[in-house]
């Protein structure tokens, strides 16, 4: 499994796997992507941490239609992270500014 954080407010757009974009024909299902019950507080955003399955190499994050502020239209997540590292994240936010 991979994974990676993501501010309240975003959504999941496009996904990428080795041969290109997710073909849901092709793979006969949607990727599995599952927002966590996790989250940290970095500079007073909540960030989400969401899980994809390995097969997935890149995703596109977007402001859902009730926050876009025209400042950032996507942006596309090209390094998820493993868990040892989304647990090194924690152990931080924890020291830091607060796990919740």
């Amino acid at each position: 499994m991979k994974y990676f954080f993501l501010s309240d407010g975003w959504c999941v757009g496009r996904v990428w796997e080795l041969g290109g974009l997710w073909n849901e024909v092709a793979w006969r299902r949607k990727p599995q992507i599952e927002q966590l019950d996790l989250s940290i507080w970095e500079n007073g955003e909540k960030l989400w941490l969401y899980r994809v399955e390995d097969e997935v190499l890149m995703v596109e994050v977007r402001p859902t239609p009730a926050v876009e502020s025209g400042a950032i239209g996507q942006v596309v997540l090209k390094r998820l992270i493993t868990a040892d590292q989304a647990i090194d994240i924690f152990c931080n936010a924890n020291k830091n500014t607060g796990l919740m």
